[in-house]
C-alpha cells in the first residue's frame, strides 16, 4: 500500500501519526511483511487481537481518524483514497481544529 508510505510521509512532520496494526501475526511474519511491502510508518503487533476485539475491528483494513484529546472522531472499513483531495481536506480540516 504505496498509500499509507504517502500519508506518514506527508503528515508526520505535521503532526499526524500514521500508526498501522498488525492483528494475530507473530514478529517475524510481520517483519517479513513490512520489509517486502517497504512500509516506512511504525507497525504495532495485536498479537492476541485483544485491542483489535476491544475496538470492535472485524475487517482489515479499518481506520481510525483520533482527536488531539484521544477521541475517536470517525472510522472507516475497507480501502480509502486518503491521499486524494478529500482526505486532504479532512487531515487539513483536523490540523487546523483548535487545540
Amino acid at each position: 500500500m504505496p498509500s499509507i508510505n504517502r500519508l506518514h510521509e506527508e503528515w508526520a512532520p505535521q503532526g499526524v501519526t500514521i500508526l498501522l496494526v498488525d492483528i494475530r501475526e507473530d514478529r517475524a511474519t510481520v517483519a517479513r511483511a513490512v520489509a517486502e511491502r517497504g512500509y516506512v510508518a511504525p507497525v504495532v503487533l495485536d498479537a492476541t487481537g485483544a485491542v483489535t476485539d476491544a475496538y470492535g475491528v472485524h475487517a482489515t483494513p479499518t481506520s481510525f481518524l483520533v482527536g488531539r484529546d484521544g477521541t475517536i472522531l470517525a472510522r472507516a472499513i475497507g480501502p480509502r483514497p486518503w491521499t486524494g483531495p478529500d482526505g486532504r481536506r479532512l487531515f487539513r480540516a483536523l490540523l487546523d481544529e483548535p487545540r
